[in-house]
């Protein structure tokens, strides 16, 4: 199988294949590939915001202790293989198109979904390769996501929940991390990031309770003095400042951390140098990302009200030190883009909407539309818009924002 037809066997799939009320079919799925998830030991993360932050930032202390580390992340920014790495390596064209094939010569219909499909891929090639940990981020939810197949992990780790995917997890909080909680596991141990109301705190309590689970506490973070767009902050005694631009990575970090400080607890050798050095140089693509230049430039693929609330803070933030923001802004259809138009419009000088990036992107005269009740808009497309802003930004003292998806943000990113 070459990388052509690799991609096409995988590109059969569907997104999400037939509607599922259990994990039978992704358990049928592992158990015809040979169950190479019983043979690995897991960190899994679930949560709405903060997940692939989280996870870099765990996996890289992992990685700088010496350890063989497999990251399985949800969706690709830049391409396919970027969702599947062990260290800072992404799983080669070579070892995608055998497993590949192998997992063809297993499956018989196509009743699978093109995530369970990747899944399989790189459980098979996190064995294969002999990886001393894996850490493994949900798609969407967490009790009847694909990766919920996993045996008890070393340590469930949930991340911040708001409001996301409502048509299939609910439309409450509470509901939505009733599903979340769905990845703790009796003999096991969870983490709940420290940015999450007291409903959700109850109810992973409840949870863990129920079914024997140790919940790991959290000591408190610290903001620092001088603040800053990286928000440095104190943690047990020590200033951190992380690389990933926002006031939200202090609890992302701070989870991190305490999950590594666990992991030490149960043999794994993660030293503090390790873990400072993860969290002061870790970065993640698309995830409020900050791009030094003339202009700079942040991306950011946060696509819920509480992902574009996040951005808000650093715009609000930029504008209070004098900086004017012009932002390129599409979102798709199934998110609650008319609040998160209304909220980073009222923020930017001037909002340039966008579409064509995602088959269900909302059309940009439509946000355009919504936009200009705030600030000065229009719409084009993503090249003259994102030169536009950055033109803008040049002339201005300003930057440039790239914003509303991460389909948007991985078109941009790969046409730099």
């Amino acid at each position: 199988m070459n990388i052509e037809e690799c991609m096409s066997f995988i590109n059969s799939y569907t997104k999400s294949g037939g509607r599922i009320t259990d994990l039978s079919r992704a358990r049928e799925l592992m158990k015809r590939v040979g169950d190479p998830q019983e043979r690995l030991k897991f960190v899994h993360i679930a949560g709405t915001n903060g997940k692939g932050s989280t996870l870099e930032y765990i996996g890289r202390a992992l990685q700088l202790a010496g350890y063989k580390t497999g990251k399985f992340t949800s969706p690709f920014v830049l391409r396919y293989t970027d969702r599947i790495r062990i260290n800072d390596d992404e799983i080669d064209e070579k070892s995608l198109c055998d497993i590949a094939e192998f997992v063809k010569e297993r499956v018989d219909d196509k009743a699978y979904s093109q995530f369970e499909i990747t899944m399989a891929i790189a459980m098979l090639w996190f064995e294969r390769e002999d990886c001393d940990v894996v850490v493994l981020e949900t798609g969407i939810g967490g009790t009847l996501d694909s990766t919920n197949v996993i045996p008890p992990p070393l340590l469930s780790v949930i991340t911040s929940i708001s409001l996301d995917h409502t048509a299939l997890l609910g439309d409450t909080v509470e509901e939505i991390a009733s599903h979340k909680a769905g990845i703790i596991k009796s003999g096991s141990a969870v983490i709940l990031s420290d940015d999450n109301p007291d409903s959700v705190r109850e109810l992973v309590r409840e949870t863990a309770e129920r079914v024997g689970a140790e919940i790991i506490p959290l000591e408190p973070v610290i903001p620092a003095a001088d603040g800053g767009l990286f928000s440095p902050f104190i943690y047990r005694g020590v200033k951190l400042t992380p690389a990933m631009a926002g006031i939200h990575q202090k609890y992302n970090a701070q989870t991190a951390i305490t999950a590594c400080l666990y992991l030490r607890s149960k043999g794994f050798e993660v030293s503090d140098g390790a873990i400072i050095e993860a969290v002061e140089t870790t970065q993640v693509k698309a995830r409020v990302q900050y791009i030094d230049g003339e202009p700079p430039v942040i991306v950011d693929g946060g696509h819920n009200p509480s992902g574009v609330n996040m951005l808000s803070l650093m715009l609000m933030y930029l504008s209070t030190r004098g900086k004017k923001i012009y932002t390129v802004m599409g979102m798709v259809d199934s998110k609650d883009y008319v609040d998160c138009v209304k909220t980073i419009s009222g923020l930017s000088d001037k909002l340039f909407a966008v579409d064509g990036f995602a088959p269900n992107a909302v059309s940009a005269e439509t946000i355009a539309d919504i936009a200009s009740f705030r600030t000065e808009a229009e719409f084009g497309t993503l090249a003259d818009c994102a030169e536009k802003a950055k033109a803008l930004a040049r002339e201005n003292n300003g930057v440039a924002v790239i914003c509303g998806s991460l389909y948007l943000a991985s078109e941009y990113l790969n046409s730099r």
